[in-house]
């Protein structure tokens, strides 16, 4: 029984030798079976089979591991006397460790094989395996981002031990139940569905102060998953800033993702501010400063104890923009977050307020935004003992496929073409329903979350108006040469109305009304030009 003995049989071989080889060096025995066992003897690590105790596979390999014998060597209680005196009657070694993932059964469904194939990829041995170690208080290792942990945490003398087992345990019980959720919802033509997440940090507290624990979990990883972004001050991000968050990279991934189809080459750069989940200023730049000033300027009003997002690094000369510029009285901005690509320490020292108040974020990935970063997992939503699921909005207009009502040659003007983008991107990831008004890269009103294509014109105008006044330029803002979008079409003429009559000359819309020859009759013979694509196509309803 002083012998220590992994076990290890995986489907993924490659590199497990490494694995395999620091264990040997730190005095474990391997054991493993068929597959895997071969695999290592081939590279030189001396490996019992498992065959030698429970007999050779058997039905082709169905049934390898699945026997009375094995499973007592990974589940006989060292602190039971009958255990261990039984399991030396039958001559059978104590295992300490069991290291095994699973059949990739996600991509044998994803790959559209034939039903007979997916079966056969539906892990039998594996999850027992796993779950039997979980429960016996093993060492267990489900996932290889786990296996240099182990190594490591065996080098250091095992500190904390018991504590390490339960979460390698937990963590395996977790991956069994995800594998087994895949089976269920396939086996079952999409009846049972769940969502598994992993717990990464606690949250100040919910939307309100008695909203409490709030808790975040991560279920996929990317580029833009939670633990891809890096706190840099000390307060905790609040539960609204990973809303804020959620919907900001929904609007950056779409400008993006809009600049590199219909020109071919990355966007400029890009400065959000977000508060209560909508764009409330954004601006486009040929340098961020540009971009900053643009987005400020957007609601100097609204972007006080807002959110910022931006494509760039955030230096002293950025940092003071964003605290100072357009404020009366040498007075200061309060900002709730900052979350770009970098940041240099002074930038971190003007931003971060009393005690980190203003929470600085980092994810080096948004310097390099790309189509492919637009979040296509499928969005499940709460409602009263259920939950929601659909696609994701990964509709991204290439305007070559337009319609155009009006001025034909419109979209040939660079400007404008760029100005169509960002108020498409802003408008259809903002509270439907949503009129967007933009004018030379900048965010001039967003009209959002209204119950009619009017009061969300109106609105629009309203917050350029409110923009303009705070801004000591005149009561009415200029919105000549501004292009509106209407995140679904007009079902009568009233809505573009509203903005022909304030100066918007191009609007960006869907077709799909019955009404829809007076909308668009109405529109040019006023002078302006509509951009329109199918509204089953390209509607941007977004957070009901």
């Amino acid at each position: 029984m002083t012998e220590k003995i992994a076990f290890i049989s995986v489907y993924h071989k490659d590199g497990i030798e490494k694995f395999a080889s620091e264990l040997v060096a730190l005095g474990w025995k391997i054991m493993s079976s068929s597959g895997t066992a071969n695999y290592l003897k081939e590279r030189n690590i001396e490996t019992i089979d498992l065959a030698d105790f429970v007999g050779k596979p058997i039905l082709g390999h169905r049934v390898v591991s699945l026997s009375r014998e094995f499973y007592a060597m990974i589940l006989t209680r060292m602190d039971n006397m009958e255990d261990v005196k039984e399991l030396n009657a039958l001559g059978l070694p104590f295992i300490s460790l069991v290291y095994c993932d699973m059949y990739p059964l996600q991509k044998e469904i994803e790959k559209g094989s034939k039903h007979e194939e997916i079966i056969e990829k539906i892990d039998i041995g594996g999850p027992t395996m796993l779950r039997a170690a979980a429960k016996a208080g093993r060492i267990v290792i489900g996932d290889k981002m786990d296996a240099d942990r182990v190594i490591k945490w065996l080098k250091d003398g095992m500190p904390e031990e018991e504590n390490f087992k339960r979460e390698l345990a937990g963590k395996a019980e977790f991956l069994v139940g995800k594998y087994c959720m895949i089976s269920a919802n396939y086996l079952s033509n999409g009846k049972y569905e769940t969502i598994f997440g992993s717990h990464i940090s606690n949250s100040v507290y919910g939307e309100n102060a008695y909203q409490a624990p709030s808790k975040v979990f991560q279920t996929n990883e990317s580029r833009f998953s939670p633990d891809k972004f890096k706190l840099l001050t000390e307060t905790p991000l609040s539960y609204n800033n990973f809303c804020d968050r959620d919907k900001i990279l929904q609007t950056i991934t779409h400008i993006s993702a809009g600049f590199e189809i219909n020109f071919g080459e990355r966007a400029p750069y890009i400065a959000i501010a977000v508060k209560h989940g909508n764009a409330c200023g954004v601006g486009l730049g040929a340098k961020p400063m540009e971009a900053l000033e643009k987005m400020i300027e957007g609601d100097v009003r609204a972007i006080h104890g807002g959110s910022i997002f931006t494509n760039f690094k955030i230096d002293e000369e950025e940092a003071e923009t964003l605290i100072h510029y357009r404020v009366e009285n040498n007075g200061r901005r309060l900002l709730d977050t900052v979350t770009a690509p970098d940041f240099s320490n002074i930038a971190v020292e003007i931003l971060a307020r009393k005690k980190g108040k203003c929470r600085i974020v980092m994810n080096n990935n948004l310097a390099d935004i790309r189509v492919e970063d637009l979040d296509r997992n499928i969005r499940e939503r709460f409602i009263r003992d259920g939950f929601l699921t659909q696609p994701n909005y990964t509709f991204v207009p290439n305007f070559k496929d337009a319609e155009v009502a009006g001025e034909k040659n419109i979209l040939e003007n660079k400007n404008v073409l760029s100005d169509l983008i960002l108020a498409w991107g802003i408008g259809c990831t903002s509270n439907s329903n949503t009129i967007t008004i933009v004018k030379n890269g900048k965010l001039i009103g967003n009209g959002v979350g209204q119950q009619d294509r009017v009061g969300a014109a109106k609105l629009a105008i309203m917050r350029a108006d409110d923009a303009s006044e705070s801004l000591k330029l005149g009561a009415n803002a200029d919105l000549r040469d501004t292009v509106a979008y209407s995140d679904s079409f007009f079902p009568f003429a009233d809505g573009p109305k509203v903005l022909i009559d304030r100066g918007v000359k191009i609007i960006f819309a869907t077709s799909g009304s019955i009404n829809d020859k007076e909308v668009i009759d109405s529109c040019t013979k006023a002078g302006a030009t509509m951009v329109l694509f199918p509204d089953k196509q390209a509607r941007g309803f977004a957070w009901h």
